[in-house]
C-alpha cells in the first residue's frame, strides 16, 4: 500500500530521491544538464510529497508558486524498481489536491520530450501541452504542460 507524506525540501528522503533523479536526468539531458539544473534547486520548497511502500521512500514530487494563480510541479521521481505501480499518479494527485487547497487554480510543469513515461503520465492526468514558458522558451528538448484544477 502506498502512503504519502506532506513535507518540505529539508526532508531527508526527498533529498535522497532528488539526488537519484539528478543522476538520472544528467545522463538523459547530456550537454543540457547544467542548463536545466539551475532551475531545479530544492532549497526553500515548502510543498513536497514523498511516497512510501512498506516504509521505503520510493517516489516524490513538489510544487512551488509559479504566479498568483498557478503552482509549478517540480522534481517528480519514482525509483526505477518501483515504476509502473501507480506511485507517480498518487504523488501527482496529492500535489494537485494540495495546490487546490492552497487556493491555486492551475498547475504547470516542464519536462523533457525524451522522458516519454513522464509525458504519458501528464497526458493521462489531463495535462495539455502549452507553449514553453520562462527559461524553456526556445528549448527544443523541453515540453510544457498545464492543467486547470
Amino acid at each position: 500500500m502506498i502512503s504519502l507524506k506532506r513535507t518540505d525540501s529539508t526532508d531527508k528522503d526527498f533529498v535522497e530521491l532528488v539526488a537519484l533523479l539528478n543522476a538520472h536526468v544528467a545522463i538523459k539531458d547530456g550537454d543540457m544538464a547544467p542548463y536545466y539544473s539551475q532551475f531545479n534547486k530544492i532549497d526553500m520548497i515548502r510543498h513536497v510529497v514523498v511516497a512510501y511502500v512498506e516504509g521505503k521512500a520510493l517516489g516524490c514530487g513538489s510544487v512551488k508558486a509559479f504566479d498568483s494563480t498557478s503552482m509549478e510541479v517540480k522534481r517528480m521521481y519514482v525509483r526505477p524498481e518501483a515504476r509502473g505501480k501507480g506511485i507517480a499518479s498518487k504523488v501527482l494527485e496529492e500535489l494537485e489536491t494540495w495546490t487546490a487547497e492552497l487556493g491555486f487554480e492551475r498547475s504547470v510543469l516542464e519536462t523533457g520530450r525524451e522522458f516519454t513515461e513522464a509525458v504519458a503520465l501528464y497526458r493521462k492526468w489531463g495535462y495539455t501541452e502549452i507553449p514553453n514558458y520562462g527559461p524553456y522558451v526556445g528549448i527544443a528538448g523541453s515540453v510544457c504542460f498545464e492543467k486547470m484544477l
